[in-house]
């Protein structure tokens, strides 16, 4: 405790993080200043998803906060139920931006719906929403390579996991290749 509490030091005001304990069976705990990521990021989802569209800022605030998936990729035991609950809910605030600003209408920025899709992308390459939020933003943007590439990837994801692809998947594939959601052509 005394290296972490070397480690970590003070604050600005000379308090240290990692408090002395009063006894010994006090708990070792970090002092009320210490935050995390993921404390902020709940704060910004849960202020932002009750307004709708007007909390985009906030939901793209709280995705900036991201950096790849939490607790890596080999999480310890007691941390795995913390990373599925951090990732479903990285994924869905993905999703939420991506729904928001692929369309037309006031909303629509497809640089901030890749943002999101690639955020989430990068905590859960497996989320096959996502696949789909990236095939009609491919479509928006007139990107026939682009919507084949992540058709190939989302494919691949499910040979890889040995599953088929869910029957929305499927169909939203069918109407962006061949039916009324067909891809424009890029400018």
């Amino acid at each position: 405790m005394q290296g972490l509490r070397s480690s970590l030091g003070s604050d600005p005001s000379g308090n240290v993080y990692v408090p002395r304990r009063k006894a010994g069976e006090d708990a070792y705990r970090l002092t009320a200043s210490v935050r995390c990521d993921w404390t902020r990021f709940l704060q910004l989802v849960e202020r932002a998803l009750p307004l709708g569209p007007s909390g985009l800022p906030d939901l793209e605030k709280a995705l900036t906060l991201v950096r790849g998936k939490p607790f890596g990729g080999r999480p310890l035991p007691w941390a795995r139920p913390y990373q599925q609950e951090m990732i479903t809910l990285i994924v869905d605030v993905a999703h939420t931006v991506a729904t928001y600003r692929i369309p037309a209408g006031p909303h629509h920025d497809l640089n901030a719906a890749r943002r999101a899709v690639s955020t989430g992308l990068d905590v859960d390459d497996t989320a096959e929403l996502l696949y789909r939020d990236w095939m009609r933003l491919e479509a928006a943007r007139g990107n026939r390579s682009g919507l084949h590439t992540a058709i190939t990837r989302v494919q691949q994801v499910n040979r890889d996991l040995v599953c088929s692809l869910e029957i929305e998947t499927t169909q939203l594939i069918d109407e962006l290749l061949n039916g009324s959601g067909t891809v424009r052509k890029a400018l």
